[in-house]
């Protein structure tokens, strides 16, 4: 049975040679037809870290030993995690879970300050009368007694551990805007040009979001922009959830889209250039 690690491996491999296809080294293709190898080399490795998460850093090697029973927890938890996660990369983000807590793994971490703040924020609290959904005695009660967990019990909502990944942030940012600048073109083009467009296949071009439930922090990342930054105001209103996954097709087409961004200065994108960024995604 192949290893966690050896998979993830696999999956990136694949992934790189997917979008290195288009290249001279493996078959032509339209989608990268005006690119060099170095271009089309520099895109594919750039979506594969956007995709996977890769990144490259300094690392020592670190073995350890553990019984059969907390192996198997080990397991279950990477098992439960979306990617399935090697044990080396589940053991990490384990470790780094928890030094996020303090010495006596109590959760959240507030220093000094942190508590001090908290408590005159209380206080006050209590004597304007303020009305506030937060159980204020409780948090007092956590402070003083050290029960830190506790707030992470009663309050999941705010200590819940998870940081989004600056780069599907990135990846999140560039995708929304591709596809503002796909959707403008299309209403602008003309009946025959439409038309053209609809004979090579593409009869519904709107950005579909991504997966609900396989690409969630995407789609969280999204609605994040549009719904409480007020960003891509275009897609405000709309599901985003497009209930199949599409991750992989976006960093296709943006791959391609890239080069041509640069030239969308004061003009809109053409229809050739439309049917070739929207075929990148079926290639």
């Amino acid at each position: 049975m192949a290893s966690g690690g050896g998979h993830r491996r696999h999956k990136l491999r694949r992934a790189l040679a997917r979008l290195l296809a288009p290249t001279n080294l493996l078959a032509p293709s339209r989608v990268f037809t005006n690119l060099t190898y170095s271009q089309s080399l520099r895109y594919a490795v750039r979506n594969a870290v956007l995709i996977y998460g890769v990144t490259v850093m300094a690392t020592e090697r670190f073995e350890m030993r553990i019984d059969s029973e907390l192996l198997d927890r080990l397991d279950q938890w990477r098992s439960s995690e979306d990617d399935s996660p090697s044990r080396a990369e589940a053991v990490r983000r384990l470790l780094e879970n928890g030094l996020a807590h303090d010495s006596r793994g109590r959760s959240p971490r507030l220093s000094d300050g942190e508590k001090l703040i908290a408590m005159m924020l209380a206080e006050l609290i209590e004597k304007t009368g303020l009305p506030v959904e937060t159980d204020v005695a409780h948090v007092q009660k956590a402070i003083v007694g050290g029960h830190y967990w506790s707030l992470g019990m009663e309050m999941p909502g705010i200590f819940h551990g998870h940081t989004d990944k600056q780069a599907r942030v990135r990846f999140v940012t560039d995708v929304l805007d591709m596809w503002t600048f796909i959707e403008e073109a299309h209403e602008k083009l003309s009946d025959g040009e439409r038309g053209d467009l609809e004979k090579a296949g593409f009869t519904h071009v709107v950005f579909p979001g991504f997966d609900g439930n396989n690409e969630g922090e995407y789609l969280s990342i999204a609605r994040h922009w549009i719904d409480d930054l007020s960003r891509f105001s275009r897609f405000d209103g709309r599901s985003l959830n497009s209930h199949h996954p599409v991750v992989e097709g976006y960093a296709e087409m943006y791959a391609v889209f890239e080069p041509i961004r640069a030239k969308l200065i004061g003009r809109s994108m053409s229809v050739s250039e439309l049917q070739t960024v929207l075929a990148a995604r079926r290639s």
